[in-house]
């Protein structure tokens, strides 16, 4: 433990300083009023009021009612602290089933340019937006029986957190788009990780999500990029149906008519390309 660390359980009391320590030697600065009663053997009431003088005094930041983190000692006693808001989701999410999707993912993956606002995490259970020290959680439903393409990644030291892989990130990306930033910013972010993407694994997952607009856009998406994929491609068009969906939802109804896709382009193709190669 470093001097620094030291320095701060010197000032904290007997008490703070053994669930401080027993929460950093177990690598989980995340942590609920069960996990007080069980490491200081508090009373449950006793347990909420020491977390809550520990909060007073800055040694701990409250994330939620019961969910709490620890301040770092080399920010000494910080009032408003999150830490990693990928460790926060999971917490947030509890014990249900998730993943941290859409924007966020492309965040962890490197596929965006610009700093996230908001946090997105697919659940199969709903869970309301919450607020947190100023950062948006935003929770997408999602069916059990399409929770795949999800991987286990490290986003600190010591904290993983379950995340959508490269290739179901574009997918799901291509499905609802609004959640990051258009349909624009997922071909941006494919295009800046496409030598590691694995074609057959997007069309297989685009197939069996089943989704027509994501079977579209998907298709168009690897037209206009070039990609050398025309087995896949044919598989994608195998799966159209007659109607008409827009390229980009957030965007206004207007545009040609493209009808190898049954897409309506209210983006032009030649600026996407002159998007993402700038």
């Amino acid at each position: 433990m470093n001097d620094i660390k030291l320095e701060k359980l010197k000032t904290l009391g007997p008490q703070a300083a053994k669930l401080t320590g027993a929460l950093y030697e177990r690598d989980k600065p995340v942590f609920t009023y069960a996990d007080v009663v069980e490491i200081t053997g508090l009373k449950p009431k006793a347990a909420r009021n020491f977390v809550a003088a520990l909060v007073g005094r800055g040694v701990v930041s409250r994330l939620k009612p019961g969910l709490f983190t620890l301040v770092p000692f080399e920010l000494g006693f910080e009032r408003e602290y999150m830490g990693n808001p990928y460790v926060v989701a999971r917490e947030l999410a509890a014990d249900k089933d998730y993943y941290i999707s859409h924007a966020s993912a492309m965040d962890i993956h490197q596929m965006v340019t610009q700093p996230q606002l908001k946090v997105y995490t697919t659940v199969a259970q709903p869970i309301r937006p919450r607020f947190v020290m100023g950062t948006e959680f935003f929770f997408v439903r999602c069916k059990p029986v399409n929770f795949f393409g999800v991987s286990d990644q490290w986003v600190t030291k010591s904290e993983k957190v379950k995340v959508s892989d490269p290739e179901r990130t574009v997918i799901d990306s291509l499905k609802q788009p609004e959640y990051c930033g258009g349909f624009s910013e997922v071909a941006k972010g494919f295009w800046m990780r496409r030598d590691l993407m694995d074609t057959g694994r997007l069309v297989d997952f685009a197939l069996r999500l089943n989704v027509g607009a994501v079977i579209r856009r998907l298709g168009f998406l690897l037209e206009v990029f070039q990609v050398d994929a025309s087995r896949e491609i044919a598989a994608l068009r195998q799966r159209l149906t007659p109607s008409y969906v827009l390229l980009d939802p957030m965007l206004p109804r207007e545009g040609k008519y493209n009808a190898k896709w049954r897409l309506r382009l209210n983006i032009d193709p030649e600026e996407m390309l002159a998007l993402v190669r700038t």
